[in-house]
């Protein structure tokens, strides 16, 4: 089985006037290893001969002492007796750069494979006692503390977490957002109150990924809504759904994807800030929620994959101008393309925007537009200061223009008052109606067919604006010696906006910007 690359970036949050260095590209750089204090007490052995060394916490003191485990415990562990929490740490045969370690948040020894190929990659593995009545509480906290200053461990961990092991990082990793690396849940469980604090992991990037069953009947409760969360936040999480499995069994039987996650999300980064960026600036990451069907001939099985673990991520930054009331946001390419094409679209880019995704793999920026807060609509003049600010900073001087709907008018309106300043236009069911321009935009476009400005329409065949719309924009722009296009999606009405197939779309903008 080919292990799918891994694309990880951080959300990065600046203030006004702060200066400092947002991601980019970014490239993970090793760190050195600050050495661990060694491991006191009873030691023991578990799978594949690693170090197991035992403790006991006081509930009431907080105190940790080593604990010698019983010999029929083997590599589990059992509840604690009343007033105390079992304690436990496996070591690596060596520690790797950083000191990483994961959390077990319950179940311990319950499908170990992840965390025995930690051991082997240098992780440390940790567990503190976790039922159904033994919560994450100040204990958590405690053996938290011990094992980074007392022990020197990674200030962030990773967690793995297996039905409520799941509900419970997901409880002590939302109370400390900071003190976190990544959560591997894998048919988590949780709880309403979770749900509204899930955005506090994406605002610190915290990576997720969950491993479910098609058949888990709490799938749809809890990690999709988690999922759904996680994206609207801007967060980065990656699904892997395990066709026909139920609740049992977790984790897969070849674990690398899970171990790869883990271990690539314990890096650090260093990252370039782009130089067009400025005033208050924050920083989520774009990225497809398209499914892929694949393979695992190890598992057995074909599972459902989505998200930045299985396809490109990019970061997008919102950020302000002087002159511009609003935000504008800029979605960047892994790599700039000649020329730093870019689109200039208005509306919110969708997570199934097929094309600006195919655009932003050929090296287009892109950047959607300010709409002011205390008006009704675009204000041309901002935009314009948009394009000057861009321009100062390397953009093409010709971009392309889009967008869907009400959406597309907007942009027609601005295209029309800079005809010479576009290179295409591609709408998706538009509706050429603005607040920009006080003249009808539909008697107004021979300032684009002067300046030879090419239009594309994707229209659905049952959509209401196709006949008052694009077909009089078609007929006129032939009328006035203009070039357009006009694909029609039979049997679809106004949604959904993006085109069947993305490629003519891109071969037309490509085409115009060369």
């Amino acid at each position: 089985m080919k292990t799918p690359s891994i694309v990880l970036t951080p959300i990065l949050i600046y203030a006004f006037g702060l200066a400092g260095t947002a991601c980019g590209a970014g490239t993970y750089v090793r760190v050195a290893a600050a050495e661990s204090t060694p491991f006191s007490g009873e030691k023991s052995t578990w799978h594949d001969g690693f170090a197991r060394y035992d403790f006991v916490m006081d509930e009431q003191t907080l105190a940790i002492t080593p604990f010698k485990a019983p010999a029929d415990e083997k590599f589990g562990v059992k509840d604690p007796p009343k007033g105390q929490r079992r304690c436990l740490v496996i070591a690596p045969k060596e520690s790797a750069p950083g000191n990483p370690w994961s959390w077990r948040g319950c179940y311990w020894d319950h499908q170990p494979q992840t965390e025995v190929e930690l051991l082997k990659r240098g992780f440390h593995i940790a567990y503190i006692s976790a039922n159904a009545t033994l919560r994450p509480s100040k204990h958590w906290d405690a053996w938290y503390t011990f094992l980074t200053e007392k022990h020197g461990l990674s200030k962030k961990p990773a967690f793995i977490g297996m039905s409520r092991g799941g509900e419970y990082a997901y409880t002590w990793a939302c109370a400390n957002p900071d003190k976190v690396a990544c959560i591997y849940a894998d048919n988590p469980g949780g709880n309403r109150d979770l749900l509204t604090k899930i955005g506090t992991l994406a605002n610190n990037n915290v990576p997720l990924l969950h491993v479910n069953g098609s058949l888990d009947p709490i799938l749809g409760k809890y990690s999709t809504a988690i999922e759904g969360i996680y994206h609207q936040m801007g967060g980065r999480i990656s699904v892997m759904i395990k066709e026909g499995a139920g609740h049992h069994p977790h984790s897969l039987r070849d674990p690398s994807p899970i171990a790869d996650f883990i271990v690539q999300s314990v890096q650090p980064m260093s990252t370039v800030r782009p130089a067009f960026l400025s005033g208050r600036i924050t920083r989520t990451d774009y990225y497809s929620i398209e499914n892929s069907y694949r393979d695992f001939p190890k598992e057995g099985m074909r599972i459902t994959c989505r998200g930045p673990s299985f396809t490109e991520c990019y970061d997008r930054f919102d950020f302000e101008i002087a002159g511009a009331e609003g935000f504008i946001t800029a979605i960047v390419p892994k790599t700039a393309a000649k020329g730093k094409p870019w689109v200039y679209r208005a509306g919110f880019v969708d997570r199934d925007a097929h094309v600006d995704l195919a655009l932003l793999a050929k090296g287009f920026h892109i950047v959607v537009a300010p709409v002011p807060y205390n008006a009704d609509g675009p204000v041309l003049r901002q935009w314009n200061t948009v394009y000057k600010h861009l321009m100062g900073h390397g953009f093409s001087k010709k971009p392309v223009m889009e967008g869907a709907g009400c959406a597309a008018g907007e942009v027609y309106a601005w295209a029309i008052e800079n005809p010479d300043t576009v290179s295409c236009i591609y709408g998706e069911n538009p509706i050429l109606r603005s607040h920009m321009s006080k003249k009808p935009l539909l008697e107004n476009l021979a300032p684009l067919s002067k300046a030879g400005v090419p239009l594309l329409h994707v229209c659905g065949s049952l959509d209401p604006g196709l006949k008052d719309q694009t077909l009089v924009v078609e007929k006129r722009y032939k009328e006035l010696g203009g070039h357009i296009t006009v694909v029609i999606k039979h049997g679809e009405g106004h949604y959904p906006l993006a085109p069947k197939e993305r490629q003519p779309v891109v071969d037309f903008i490509l085409k115009n910007t060369n």
